[in-house]
Order: structure tokens, then sequence, then C-alpha cells
């Protein structure tokens, strides 16, 4: 399988934020970011077979900014089991409730992205920065299953 992992625009920041953090948006310059990630995205030809986000605003908004760029609307599922906590087992069963697509993007959290991503090619230091991207290709899900094919930074995606 090819994962795509992405993690959400720039959101308003925790400590200015007054309300539930799950509720916490992206920021206007975020929103416009990820605008200009999807172009690139849809310039690439990447269309996964399903789009996954967390139920989090800032990413469910990121996911849907993406998937209109990719006119893949109707791919698009929230799922709970990426919102923070997520993990190799939440993976592991997000993929196999969508039937083991052949390549699946999901979209979440720090620090949940870059654990994930070192558990799957079995260690490592990762870090992704807000807007950034990851392919790892995966043939189990277990320490080493993965194979990290990229890590796009958004400032590359975003054309700056």
């Amino acid at each position: 399988m090819r994962l795509y992992l992405l993690r959400h625009g720039k959101a308003e920041e925790r400590a200015a934020w007054h309300g539930d953090d799950a509720a916490r948006p992206l920021t206007a310059a975020g929103e416009e970011e990820v605008r200009r990630e999807a172009e690139a995205l849809h310039a690439l030809g990447l269309a996964p077979d399903v789009i996954v986000t967390s139920p989090l605003a800032r990413a469910r908004r990121t996911a849907e900014i993406v998937s209109a760029g990719l006119g893949l609307e109707g791919r698009l599922v929230e799922d709970a089991r990426l919102a923070p906590g997520f993990d190799v087992a939440r993976l592991e069963q997000i993929a196999a409730a969508h039937g083991a697509p052949e390549s699946l993007m999901v979209v979440g959290h720090e620090p949940d992205f870059s654990e994930t991503i070192g558990a799957l090619i079995g260690g490592g230091d990762v870090a992704m920065r807000k807007g950034g991207l990851a392919r790892v290709d995966v043939t189990g899900f277990v320490a080493g299953g993965g194979r990290l094919v990229w890590l796009l930074p958004p400032s590359l995606l975003q054309g700056r």
C-alpha cells in the first residue's frame, strides 16, 4: 500500500485559541498554503483511493481543501482514529476498514505521524512540519513493515 501522511496546515496558535482545541481552525494563511499544496499534488497526479481525516477542525479543513483540489471529494472520510493518539495499530484498522486500498492518504497530527512513520520504517527520527507530506510504502503493519519513499516539506509543495 502507498500510504500518504499529510499533516494539517497552519492553525491558530494553541495559546491564543480560547475554544475547544478540537475546533481550532486553520489560519487564513494556512488555508491558502494548503490550496497551493493541493495544486501541486494535482499536478503530480496524486489520486489516493481514499482520503481519511482526523475529525479535528484543522485536519478536516486541510483534507477538504486537498480532496477538492484533487477532484476527490467523494473519497473523503472522517475517522476518529486519526485524532491525537493515532498509531500503527489504528492505521491498520483504518486500512482494513477501507478494504486494504492500494493507496491511502491520512490527514492528521503530530507527534503521531512522525512516531508512526518511525515505527513503520523500523526506527528513525522523523519530523513532519505543518503541511508536510510523507509517502511510506507499507508491506505490513509491524516495525520495519514500511519504507519511507519521501518526506516533502510544505515549502516545496507550496512552490516557495
